[in-house]
């Protein structure tokens, strides 16, 4: 549905509260697909993200994978451990780098065996143990597993392997919305779909007003080029502020 006002300004309603755990396995199910028949060419060609092949986002999806699905175990036992053990430059970048010298066949077994162990850490989770605090953000459990989400959907896009933001669900595409909504330049904006009901006021004042499809705009919004134009009127696209 349209939503203005506090929901349009990012704060989620009563349903956006329940963890999307069944949209999570089913990115999981795409991805796995996609990954079939993958070769060695196939790996080393370049991304949508710029200087990254797709073993490098492949590499990624599979650290940042195993990396929140430790926070959901440390969280059950008590525990709070870092997101990247080495902290960023370490557990993250070198380790990307790294990684993405692998081969098509290992990629594939090391993005699967993430897939799996990811399944099993936020399965395991109950219905009490979503608000359980994590080291992620020093949030809890439910923002570890959305935080999951963004990862795995948009990942999956700059893959470049067929689904793009057109084929995120639209579930996704609100969820990350209301997550991306301190992009919004401090002047206003308001998003518009242009294939749908949805839409997003953020700020006040003159907001600049965008249209297009829900898909090109979570993409734009994530600092990924639209499939498909975005009208913002007669004037060009406003500047975004980073990613927060």
């Amino acid at each position: 549905m349209a939503l203005t006002g506090s929901a349009a300004a990012g704060q989620p309603g009563p349903a956006a509260h329940e963890p999307p755990l069944a949209a999570v396995l089913a990115g999981h199910e795409r991805l796995s697909a996609l990954l079939t028949g993958l070769t060695d060419d196939d790996i080393r060609a370049p991304s949508a993200l710029p200087g990254w092949s797709r073993a490098h986002v492949l590499s990624h999806i599979e650290g940042i994978g195993r990396a929140l699905a430790r926070q959901a175990r440390c969280a059950v036992r008590g525990e709070l451990v870092e997101v990247y053990d080495g902290g960023r430059a370490v557990g993250r970048d070198a380790a990307i780098e790294a990684g993405s010298s692998r081969t098509a066949g290992e990629l594939r077994r090391a993005v699967r065996d993430a897939l799996a162990e990811a399944e099993s850490a936020w399965t395991a989770l109950g219905p009490g143990d979503w608000s359980l605090p994590v080291r992620y953000r020093d949030a809890d459990a439910r923002a570890a597993l959305l935080a999951w989400w963004r990862e795995l959907e948009i990942h999956t896009a700059d893959l470049l392997l067929g689904p793009g933001p057109r084929d995120w669900p639209r579930a996704f595409c609100g969820h990350a919305l209301d997550f991306l909504a301190p992009r919004a330049p401090a002047a206003g904006l308001t998003l518009a779909a242009t294939d749908g009901p949805e839409e997003r006021v953020h700020g006040a004042g003159s907001a600049v007003p965008v249209r297009g499809a829900l898909g090109d705009l979570t993409a734009w919004m994530a600092g990924r080029a639209p499939s498909g134009p975005l009208d913002a009127g007669d004037g060009p696209l406003p500047a975004l502020g980073p990613w927060p």
